[in-house]
């Protein structure tokens, strides 16, 4: 247990908090008389997850602030305290005694923990300070011999968007210059004769907004300007460990783009207006061109699509339709689980990165078949789906590790943890109370010898229930 005695901080003040606890308490439909009703949920400066049951509008009425308020004014005293203290969010459990008495932890956020989501459990435990899971530390294959396509022509890209944006104001040869001195690459051609013709600019525009989508539509997306462009690497991707250690990049011997999260020879110029970036491609795969043109969904934490062999054919609207052939062979993330793979020994080959368990009849899986494989990283295993969780000992090079705390437990008191995990998760059962998965997930991090998930406990009175 690491509890300690609240400070003067209002967020350590019961009164920030009793508003927000009646509300919960109110909405405990269980409650009765002669029990404590515990209630716990997390808040933050930009959103919130509490148990509340709201009031539906009345039939013809869309919910407006007002149904809201009591709750919008419970849950802003909170915020407002945690932007005094500097903090960004805080979960917490509370034991409401039947005579009101009530003892309320705080659980302050770790920088070795990553917030959970939409709950008060903590995420993704990170053992290992700056790391990243596997395919974020994926560099591109080098391309020595990728040319552009043929279609790739700078001269008639320049023409035809001269032609389509006549009074439009191109950048200059020395700002140019500068955009590639701060990205520290070289613009392709085809990019530098596109910002020839126009930079871009909102300025340049005069606030004129019909005039921008039509550059839009003579580029064929939304352009940046100079100071816009930047290098989609690995780090430009936003991951929790929790789902970056599950995913996996390859790259096919056909394919025209490379798998990858980032990459430092993705020069992003653009949008498609929904939020996906446009890039020029200069690391391509092993059927691709220098200079194509890709789409990296930002529904998509992986990966990037062919949109255009180059720029000159998107301009020109000939997009590319023929993609590399899908990957032949057993996959590199396997799950485990009623509706996929139906054992362990199905799962096991030597390319296999990422094993998930999950619910299968009720069978628990022994890992004998995946023990020894080289590229293991990650294993994911739902509660109660490991036959012998000290098994676990025999896979050497996991990076990333996924149990229900019953799991975790065993390991612990085995002293088993592997010690070449980079983070670690505890998988957590509906409304679990979030304390016995804390002093796990501290059990867990003191090993690393990483900052604790801190305690504090506040007593206060809600007084007697009606």
């Amino acid at each position: 247990m690491v509890d300690q005695d609240p400070s003067t901080a209002s967020i350590h003040d019961f009164a920030t908090w009793e508003p927000v606890l009646r509300l919960l308490l109110d909405a405990d439909e269980g409650r009765s008389a002669g029990r404590p009703v515990r209630v716990a949920g997390r808040i933050g400066r930009g959103g919130w997850s509490l148990a509340l049951k709201r009031r539906m509008p009345p039939p013809g009425r869309a919910t407006l602030v007002e149904d809201m308020q009591e709750e919008f004014d419970a849950v802003q005293r909170v915020q407002s305290a945690l932007a005094d203290a500097g903090t960004d969010d805080v979960s917490f459990t509370a034991e409401i005694r039947p005579a009101g008495d009530t003892t309320l932890r705080l659980l302050a956020p770790s920088p070795a923990v990553e917030p959970g989501i939409g709950t008060p459990h903590p995420g993704a435990l990170v053992l290992v300070e700056g790391s990243l899971p596997e395919p974020w530390r994926r560099l591109p294959d080098p391309a020595p011999g990728a040319v552009p396509a043929p279609s790739a022509d700078p001269a008639l890209l320049e023409r035809t968007l001269r032609e389509r944006l006549p009074h439009a104001i191109g950048a200059t040869e020395e700002e140019i210059a500068a955009a590639e001195a701060r990205l520290g690459v070289a613009l392709p051609d085809e990019l530098k004769a596109l910002y020839r013709v126009t930079r871009s600019r909102w300025e340049d525009l005069g606030d004129d907004y019909e005039a921008a989508e039509r550059a839009s539509s003579a580029v064929g997306c939304e352009l940046f300007d100079l100071d816009g462009l930047y290098v989609a690497d690995a780090a430009s991707r936003r991951f929790r460990w929790r789902f970056g250690a599950t995913e996996a990049v390859v790259t096919p011997p056909d394919a025209r783009v490379q798998g990858l999260v980032g990459s430092p020879g993705w020069i992003a110029f653009g949008d498609n207006g929904g939020g996906d970036r446009l890039a020029v491609d200069l690391t391509p795969g092993p059927r691709g061109h220098r200079g194509q043109v890709i789409m990296l969904s930002h529904e998509e934490d992986t990966g990037a699509e062919l949109v255009a062999d180059s720029l000159t054919d998107m301009v020109l609207g000939r997009l590319a339709t023929e993609s590399g052939s899908p990957r032949v062979g057993p996959p590199v993330v396997a799950r485990v689980n009623i509706a996929h793979l139906e054992s362990v020994r199905a799962a096991a080959h030597p390319d296999l990165e990422v094993l998930s368990l999950g619910v299968c009849n009720g069978a628990r899986f022994g890992l004998a078949p995946v023990i020894g494989l080289p590229r293991l990283r990650t294993l994911t295993a739902y509660p109660g789906t490991l036959a012998d969780p000290l098994e676990i000992t025999g896979l050497k090079g996991l990076e990333f590790l996924e149990l229900g705390a019953e799991e975790w437990r065993v390991l612990l008191d085995a002293g088993a943890v592997p010690r070449s995990l980079s983070a670690a998760a505890i998988v957590v059962h509906g409304n679990q109370d979030p304390l016995p998965v804390v002093d796990i997930a501290n059990e867990i991090l003191a090993l690393w010898d990483r900052p604790l998930i801190i305690r504090t406990v506040l007593e206060g009175d809600l007084g007697p229930r009606e």
